[in-house]
């Protein structure tokens, strides 16, 4: 198989089969302007050729280090099937629609408490938040709770992927797609 979206959509389908919890947690890795390193989980919530999409409230450091520095990483780690997959490339804000047709599929709760989060600030207590989030839940009861401005999502455009196969004795599979231009390049690495 040399198309690597085909090749992820299989090990993604048979990664959500087996594993208990959120088949779909990426670790995602960011660096600031100045070059520091970030890395945390994320929920992937749309794939495809054009690229890989989570969302995020835009007034964290994550937006922060994507918007000042528009390159990053991702990983993902399936433990249960052993397998891991490696995409780098450059990132992007999605377009309003796109952000907007996700935030509704959204639990009320989760929509609610994107409102209420300020998210990665210091925050004195647990009932600080919770205050917030009665105070929003009263603001938009009865109706529709539209998205946040400062809530939307990136997508990740792939210029290499590599996917990576645990094999006895240390004798791992890798295989490597590198992008160029409008074609993918496909090789192997050592172990």
């Amino acid at each position: 198989m040399t198309d690597p979206f085909a090749l992820f959509d299989e090990w993604y389908a048979q990664a959500r089969e087996t594993e208990l919890n959120d088949s779909n947690a990426m670790a995602l890795a960011t660096a600031d302007a100045q070059g520091r390193p970030s890395v945390r989980m994320v929920l992937l919530k749309g794939h495809g050729p054009d690229g890989f999409i989570f969302y995020t409230n835009f007034e964290g450091r994550k937006a922060g280090d994507l918007l000042a520095n528009p390159h990053a990483a991702l990983l993902f780690h399936w433990k249960s099937v052993r397998r891991q997959i490696r995409i780098e490339g450059s990132v992007g804000p999605v377009d309003d629609a796109t952000a907007d047709a996700y935030f509704a599929t959204r639990s009320r709760d989760s929509q609610l408490g994107a409102w209420a989060s300020d998210q990665s600030r210091p925050l004195p207590s647990r009932a600080v938040f919770m205050d917030r989030y009665e105070e929003v839940r009263a603001r938009f009861e009865g109706g529709p709770v539209p998205r946040p401005p400062h809530w939307s999502g990136f997508r990740l455009t792939p210029e290499r992927i590599e996917f990576w196969q645990d094999r006895e004795h240390r004798l791992h599979e890798r295989r490597v797609f590198s992008r160029q231009e409008n074609a993918w390049n496909e090789g192997l690495l050592y172990p």
